[in-house]
């Protein structure tokens, strides 16, 4: 944020990504204060331990007061609870952000506490992260070189959404915009499916015969990278499926067919046909994923 004057930040919710965006808004040199709240005491206790927080706000509504920037970085479930709660303490030029895996939800539950969008909230979500959770783990170059969504609505400021932009720039953060529509169909296919995939994978084969004695312990590096998510928070995920429940289950189905289909040619050893969806499915990442990677 190249000649402007550093901002007061307030984060609600002090996890991963919370924690995260307050150490690089900070190394950036964006901030000049950061009020940070979590329901969780230990979480507060760390981040002022760490140097995350410069000030342990009593609730939501405290951290906010004063803030020019307030971010919402909570499961999004728990999305109308916390704007509810940030509320009373949020002052008419404060600019109130989120960092939700899912758009449309968040813009609902900010609807279902001021009746419409209010003009100064910008809905955002930094594509980034890793399986661990806690302001513990928050770290300063997590979102360098990775993409952050905006997802603006028809009553969006200009104003504070080029603010919200200008920070996420200056953490390195590559933004792009689109409808939140859009947004939580790309990521139920991109993200959401995956990890549902991934901890379905795990539980199955940990009902398995064997699956402490034989089946983990002989699990190679394969195996490790496919299931790396499963580790990811159980509630976060949770929460991130049921707000985005309809295109998941639609991809769910989809992925369901592709399985049986996979199963027949097995059954009736048709080699031929499971060699070609291999070979379009590497073709198709190498195509897709390569020049992004």
């Amino acid at each position: 944020m190249s000649g402007v004057a550093p901002i007061r930040l307030a984060i609600v919710g002090l996890g991963l990504i919370g924690g995260s965006l307050a150490r690089a808004l900070r190394e950036a040199g964006a901030v000049s204060n950061i009020a940070g709240f979590d329901r969780d005491p230990e979480q507060i206790r760390i981040a002022l331990e760490l140097g995350v927080i410069d000030r342990a706000a009593t609730d939501a509504a405290d951290a906010v007061r004063g803030a020019d920037v307030a971010v919402i970085a909570v499961p999004v479930l728990a999305t109308a609870a916390a704007v509810a709660a940030c509320k009373p303490g949020l002052g008419p030029n404060t600019i109130l952000t989120d960092v939700g895996s899912t758009k449309q939800s968040v813009l609902d539950a900010v609807i279902s506490v001021f009746g419409d969008i209010p003009p100064r909230f910008v809905a955002a979500h930094p594509i980034a992260g890793t399986e661990k959770s806690g302001v513990a783990h928050a770290k300063a170059d997590l979102f360098r070189k990775h993409r952050l969504i905006l997802t603006p609505h028809p009553a969006q400021d200009a104003q504070a959404l080029a603010t919200v932009e200008a920070l996420w720039t200056a953490v390195g953060a590559r933004v792009v915009k689109m409808d939140a529509t859009r947004h939580d169909a790309i990521f139920a296919a991109t993200s959401h499916l995956p990890h549902l995939l991934a901890y379905s994978f795990v539980d199955m084969l940990d009902q398995l015969d064997g699956a402490d004695a034989d089946i983990f312990p002989n699990a190679g590096g394969g195996f490790r990278d496919f299931t790396r998510i499963a580790s990811s928070s159980p509630r976060m995920w949770h929460d991130i499926l049921r707000a985005n429940a309809g295109p998941v289950a639609k991809l769910l189905r989809k992925q369901i067919d592709e399985l049986n289909s996979l199963l027949q040619m097995i059954e009736t050893g048709d080699w031929d046909a499971m060699r070609t969806v291999f070979e379009r499915a590497r073709a198709a990442r190498e195509r897709h994923l390569t020049r992004i990677e």
